[in-house]
């Protein structure tokens, strides 16, 4: 137990030094490409704070157990709205400014729906992957017109940003964040396995937060630095990564049964907290909604466990 206190300890740290310095490495590279902060949060920020639930993935399949990446990643989503988010708002509001946002919220919100549609067969096939991928990909594209428009929209900065050193700050923070990831995951998954619940269940309540603490170093720190654009696109970029690519590589490389019953609290609270954080006029999101996500949250938990102990 003890040891396991140190892995927590050890990845907390890791996640503060790592998110101050991915922040201000993706800000400074937002400057330098002139595109939306809100575009950085949701693919540069989204996809490398999401690193931990691809390794888990590729790991889980290759061990034979696919299921705990489903959990993974549907749990990641509710924990990423609900907890992380949940937590930073109730410190102070969050103000959404590119009309972006808007858009990949909508993505993130069509997410629940399309992974029930796709697995109601309790198959997740390749063929499901290769769908939920192609999804993926064309939201991708849409993202990067949009961030190519607003580019040219603007003139070249006057300032010089220091590239070198802002691709550096990115990469030295990324790695960090992905060390405190793992640091956490072997802690918190000794401890579930020990009790016996589930792959799903371990994957979507235990491994689930741990793999969510770079997006909650990240979200936090871009609002403590006044980039809200950056934390709020990090959440829904990491949303709707976590489900229609790196789900996808777990079935591509091991195709699995699905129990739709057991999927189903995810995804019913991950379309619920998504439907609670779109932005209100002007784009804000009030510091009501975080404690409402964090009682939310508390609800989804007992939920899965009880769920789990039933059968």
């Amino acid at each position: 137990m003890n040891e396991a206190i140190l892995y927590l300890v050890a990845g907390v740290v890791l996640a503060w030094f790592g998110g101050e310095l991915f922040v201000r490495g993706g800000v400074g590279l937002a400057a330098w490409a002139r595109w939306p902060t809100a575009v950085i949060g949701v693919t540069v920020a989204a996809f490398g704070t999401s690193a931990p639930e691809l390794m888990v993935a590729i790991h889980a399949a290759h061990d034979g157990v696919p299921e705990i990446s489903l959990g993974d990643v549907l749990g990641s989503n509710v924990v990423n709205v609900s907890l992380v988010l949940g937590l930073v708002l109730s410190f102070s509001g969050m103000k959404a400014e590119d009309s972006g946002v808007l858009r990949d919220w909508f993505v993130s919100l069509l997410v629940p729906g399309i992974v029930y549609a796709l697995l109601l067969d309790g198959w997740f096939s390749r063929s499901d992957a290769m769908i939920m991928m192609g999804i993926f990909f064309v939201w991708l594209l849409v993202v990067i017109s949009h961030a190519r428009a607003h580019a040219a929209m603007r003139a070249a900065s006057v300032e010089k940003v220091p590239v070198a050193r802002m691709v550096g700050f990115s990469l030295m923070g990324l790695l960090l964040l992905i060390g405190a990831a793992q640091f956490v995951v072997h802690g918190g998954r000794a401890v579930a396995l020990a009790l016996g619940w589930s792959p799903f269940i371990v994957g979507a309540v235990i491994v689930a937060v741990a793999t969510s603490t770079p997006e909650l170093a990240t979200t936090l720190i871009a609002r403590m630095r006044g980039h809200h654009d950056v934390g709020l696109g990090n959440i829904l970029g990491s949303s709707i990564f976590n489900a229609f690519f790196i789900a996808s590589v777990a079935a591509l490389i091991q195709p699995y049964k699905v129990n739709v019953p057991e999927i189903m609290p995810s995804l019913f609270f991950g379309a619920l907290t998504t439907l609670l954080i779109i932005p209100g006029p002007g784009g804000y999101i009030g510091r009501f909604r975080g404690f409402l996500l964090l009682a939310i949250y508390g609800i989804y938990v007992m939920l899965s466990l009880d769920h789990s102990a039933a059968h």
